[in-house]
Formats: C-alpha cells, structure tokens, sequence
C-alpha cells in the first residue's frame, strides 16, 4: 500500500479543518461555489467564493489520490 501523502496548508488564513470540509462539501455534495459559500456563513464563517474556488483547484486533486491510495484492493467475491 502507498503512503498516505500529508498535504501542507501553510500560509492559509482558515485552519485545515475548515479547509477539508468545504472541499468535501464541494466535491461530494456537488454544490457551487456560492452554495458552500453560503452553508459555511450559516455557520457562522465568512469564506468568500473565490476562495473556495482556489482551495478546490488546489487541494481536490491531492484528496482524491490520497483516497484513491487509501481505498483496498478490488477482489474477485462480489458478496
């Protein structure tokens, strides 16, 4: 198995948690920009669309692979 590969979110002014969520947010609830936008200020945190925008481009390619390494190995039983 692969190591898992860390990702740096240095010189980023949200925590890495707030970070991770709003890409799983974008990615896995298939929403908009203006829509994470939106439920993260119903929560009381002002990210503008933009950013959300960069972090997505930036960070979505490494979650992928790293849930990609993570995932085990198909096998041939289908039950």
């Amino acid at each position: 198995m692969w190591p898992i590969k860390p990702i740096s979110y240095q010189r980023h002014r949200f925590p890495p948690t707030i970070i991770r969520h709003e890409v799983w947010l974008y990615f896995r609830l298939t929403l908009s920009f203006r829509d994470v936008e939106d439920l993260l200020a119903e929560r009381g945190i002002k990210v503008s669309d933009e950013a959300i925008g960069t972090w997505t481009q930036k960070f979505g390619a490494q979650f992928a692979q790293n849930l990609r390494r993570s995932r085990s190995k198909p096998t041939s039983l289908w039950y």
